[in-house]
């Protein structure tokens, strides 16, 4: 298999990779014949994955228009993946162009592209980071440049905690961010479920499989669980939701039945600890 010139020469591009497989669920060129492979296969179960990350992009750009709505300027996508038309920068920066935008993900295409992609854009960068270790992330120069922690930040978890297994303590990791973040930071999560999905669950489970067995486990975690991620933050209306309820710009009832597979939510701060959840 040929590298491209975009492919940095630590990766091993005969391995799967998620950031790509999600890259090619949204029409992107940055992947290989092993990620659309393990994506077709996932699609022979659940046909409509396309859809729900489709969804997913959609509520991200809602959620970042609301967000500058409510004068926050500062952005923090972790597990941003690899940038795709309609990134966090692209719609924050057009909403209000002084805001600044930190990426963060270990994928090192993902990286490298978003380095490729904002090396005019002074307001935005990228860290080399895990989500599993917030101090990494909040320790770096590229974030300390850019974010200032002592004002409101919109902290990004949008399908990415949905690939960190319980015995990675999720629920520690975001907690610890938050403690991390001023009053008044929003939470912007998605997180996959099999509440929701149009399908019989051994269907579903056919698409978690192929995740397991490319040694990137799927962990679809119910409502109640999604929920508790939100400890310590005050829910934003209309709550914890199907990705295309959250404050919808077209009307719910025309979007594809996949796009209300799992849950999507926006929380408030209303302190360094403590708080009422969804």
């Amino acid at each position: 298999m040929e590298r491209p010139a975009w492919a940095p020469r630590s990766i091993d591009i005969s391995v799967p990779s998620v950031a790509r497989i999600y890259d090619y669920y949204l029409g992107g060129s940055h992947n290989f014949e092993v990620d659309r492979e393990a994506a077709r296969k996932a699609m022979e179960f659940m046909p409509g994955l396309p859809k729900i990350m489709q969804a997913n992009r959609a509520f991200m750009r809602r959620a970042v228009r609301h967000a500058v709505d409510q004068g926050i300027t500062q952005f923090l996508d972790i597990g941003s993946g690899i940038p795709t038309f309609g990134n966090v920068h692209e719609v924050a920066q057009a909403a209000h162009p002084g805001s600044h935008v930190v990426y963060v993900d270990h994928d090192p295409v993902a990286v490298t592209h978003s380095e490729a992609v904002l090396a005019d854009n002074d307001a935005a960068d990228v860290v080399a980071a895990d989500l599993r270790k917030p101090q990494d992330i909040l320790a770096s120069p590229r974030l300390q440049r850019l974010i200032d922690l002592n004002r409101p930040v919109a902290l990004l978890l949008v399908a990415i905690l949905h690939f960190v297994e319980d015995t990675d303590d999720p629920y520690g990791a975001v907690a610890e961010l938050r403690d991390a973040l001023a009053p008044g930071s929003l939470l912007v999560l998605t997180h996959a479920s099999y509440e929701g999905i149009p399908l019989p669950p051994e269907r579903s489970e056919g698409a978690v499989d192929v995740y397991k067995d490319i040694r990137n486990p799927l962990i679809m975690r119910s409502r109640e669980e999604i929920a508790r991620f939100f400890e310590g933050y005050d829910m934003v209306e209309p709550g914890l939701v199907p990705m295309p309820l959250w404050r919808p710009e077209t009307a719910p009832e025309d979007e594809d039945p996949y796009a209300f597979s799992g849950f999507a939510g926006v929380g408030r701060a209303g302190g360094r600890t403590g708080g009422r959840t969804a």
